[in-house]
C-alpha cells in the first residue's frame, strides 16, 4: 500500500494558491482514476482506491500547512506504513514553473509542510517537487506562494497535473522514471518525426520572378487585376 499526500491549506480562499498545488495534484489523480468521494479522517480528507495493481490511500491534511505532519502521522500509524510508503506532492520554489522532480529523503528547505512532516515521521519519505518558481527575494516568498496562479499559468499547470495523474500508477509501483516520462510527454511532447522530412507530394517552390514585373509592388499587381 502507498500513501499519496498532497500538501495545501483548506478552504476556498486558498484553493488556487501556488502553495496548494499539492492538493491540486491529488484531486486530479482522484478524479481521473475514479477514486470514491472524500471522507474526513486523520484530520484530513481521505479517499482509497487503486492505481494499477497498487492499493493507494490519498490524503489531503486539513490541519493547515504547518501542521501537516500530524495528519500524515495518524494515517501512517493506522495503516502501519513506513516513511518509504509515503509520497508527498508539494510546491517547490527552487524549480521553474511547470517542472517537477521526484526525490527521496533530504531536507525541508524551509517548506513549512515538509518541516512538520520531518517532525512527525522523519525525512525518509518520497516527494514529488512541483515547480512554481521563485519570486526573486526571500521577503516576497510568503505573499507569492499564498497568491493564486496567474491566468497565464493555466495551460502549463493543466498539462503538468495531467501528466502526474497519467504517471501515478507507475509512481505507486515505485517506478519514478516511468512517472517522469509520463509527465514529460505532457509538458514537453516530442516533435513529430515527419516534421523535418520533405513532403514528396509538396509542390516545388516557385521560381523567383525576374524582369520588370518583379519590380512592381503587390499592391500595383492587385490594381492591375481590376483595371
Amino acid at each position: 500500500m502507498k500513501l499519496f499526500v498532497g500538501l495545501g491549506n483548506p478552504g476556498a480562499k486558498y484553493a488556487m494558491n501556488r502553495h496548494n498545488v499539492g492538493f491540486m495534484a491529488i484531486d486530479r489523480i482522484a478524479g481521473d482514476h475514479g477514486f470514491p468521494a472524500w471522507r474526513s479522517k486523520f484530520q484530513g480528507a481521505v479517499s482509497e482506491g487503486r492505481l494499477g495493481s497498487e492499493r493507494v490511500v490519498l490524503l489531503k491534511p486539513m490541519t493547515f500547512m504547518n501542521l501537516s505532519g500530524q495528519s500524515v502521522g495518524e494515517a501512517m500509524r493506522f495503516y502501519k506504513l513506513d516513511p518509504g510508503d509515503v509520497v508527498v506532492f508539494h510546491d517547490e520554489l527552487d524549480l521553474a514553473p511547470g517542472k517537477c522532480r521526484v526525490k527521496t529523503a533530504g531536507g525541508h528547505a524551509g517548506h513549512n509542510g515538509l518541516r512538520s512532516l520531518h517532525q512527525h515521521i522523519g525525512d525518509a519519505y518520497d516527494r514529488v517537487r512541483i515547480g512554481i518558481g521563485h519570486p526573486g527575494h526571500k521577503d516576497r516568498v510568503a505573499p507569492y506562494v499564498l497568491s493564486d496562479f496567474a491566468k497565464a499559468d493555466q495551460d502549463w499547470l493543466d498539462d503538468l497535473l495531467r501528466g502526474m495523474s497519467e504517471g501515478a500508477a507507475a509512481l505507486a509501483q515505485g517506478d519514478a522514471a516511468r512517472f517522469m516520462n509520463a509527465v514529460a510527454l505532457r509538458t514537453a511532447p516530442p516533435r513529430s518525426s515527419t516534421s523535418a522530412k520533405p513532403d514528396a507530394a509538396a509542390k516545388p517552390a516557385p521560381e523567383p520572378e525576374t524582369g520588370p514585373e518583379a519590380r512592381r509592388s503587390p499592391l500595383q499587381r492587385l490594381l492591375d487585376r481590376f483595371s
